[in-house]
Formats: structure tokens, sequence, C-alpha cells
């Protein structure tokens, strides 16, 4: 399958030898790798640095957790439930195109792929994007609607992730709003830009 999309290539951008010099010693300070949960297919190897924002704002209140089956067709909940309330705006986690936006087994359902081989699900959704679209983080891609069977609250937003067809824990792939804050460096040149 040919996960390159033409409509996001951009010409590169020049980089100074200072900023190259930083970015390497960030490289190296700040590489956090998320693991893959336990029995998600290999425990402990690195899947992705987090790069998701919540499907929902504000922050939600996880009403089910992940809980990845043991085999490929073993029982399991493949994502989270995200406590909601009925047509609450639904959000795009991260950057990517509109794989599928439709009914599926009778419920709203909108699929996005994302670089690095990521996907995201989210349902029950009344889509406000097509298949096709290129989505940004945080944009609206429709609203919930009552019925997640399972839910543990009145009304929820089960959101999934998944690398191929291995299911990852979607709140591992969170960001937290962590700042950081860089102080000079006597390796660099302030001037140059």
């Amino acid at each position: 399958m040919n996960t390159t999309h033409p409509k996001r290539r951009r010409a590169p951008t020049p980089l100074t030898a200072a900023t190259l010099t930083v970015l390497a010693a960030l490289a190296v300070v700040f590489t956090p790798a998320v693991l893959a949960p336990a029995g998600a297919g290999q425990p402990g190897r690195p899947v992705a640095d987090p790069r998701f924002s919540w499907p929902l704002s504000p922050s939600p209140v996880v009403s089910r957790p992940f809980d990845p089956p043991g085999h490929a067709y073993g029982p399991g909940h493949r994502g989270v439930d995200l406590a909601a309330k009925e047509n609450q705006e639904v959000l795009a986690a991260g950057a990517g195109l509109v794989l599928y936006a439709g009914d599926l087994a009778g419920r709203g359902v909108v699929s996005i792929e994302h670089d690095g081989g990521l996907r995201t699900t989210y349902e029950p959704v009344s889509p406000r994007v097509a298949v096709g679209d290129q989505v940004h983080q945080g944009q609206v891609i429709g609203t919930v609607v009552a019925g997640h069977a399972g839910c543990a609250t009145a009304v929820c937003l089960h959101w999934g992730v998944r690398r191929v067809t291995e299911y990852l824990d979607p709140l591992r792939l969170v960001r937290t709003g962590t700042a950081l804050r860089l102080k000079p460096w006597a390796g660099v040149d302030a001037g140059e830009p």
C-alpha cells in the first residue's frame, strides 16, 4: 500500500549549521519512546513520539480504558471510550487523510490515516468530512451520536488507534502539553539566522 500522498509534499526548508546543531542536541536529550501496551504486538517496542491531541474538548474523562486482545481475534477493547455529550464536536487527533467517513454496521465512523503508518478511528459520529479530505489536528470531523454499545456513561466516543493490524492505546500517544524552555547555548551564535 502506498502511504505517500502527493498533496502533502513540500519543498524542504534549508537549515543553518547552528539550527542543525541545536536540533541534534535536542534529539539526543528529548527522545521519549512511547511503548506499546502489554499484549499488543511486541511489548516494550517503541511506537512513536506522542503526537496526538484529544479528539474532544475539553480533555474528556476516560469511561472505558484500552484492553488489548490476547490474540488477533480475541476479546478486548481496541480503543478507549471517552465521556461526551450528544452532538459534541469530534476533533481530528492529528493531521492526516480521511480514509472513511460514513455508516458502518449501523453506526457513523470516521477513519484517518496519519504519517508513520498510524490510523485513528472515531465512532459513533455524524461525519462532517468526506473520503479524501486532508484534515489538520483539532479540525472538526463530526459530532458524537448517542448509542455506543458498552459505554459506561450516557454518551461516549470510541477512539481507536492502530498501526497496520496492531491496535495501540491512544492515551499513550496524546501530547501532555508540557512546554520545554530552551536556555541559551554558548556554542551557538545568537546573531546567525
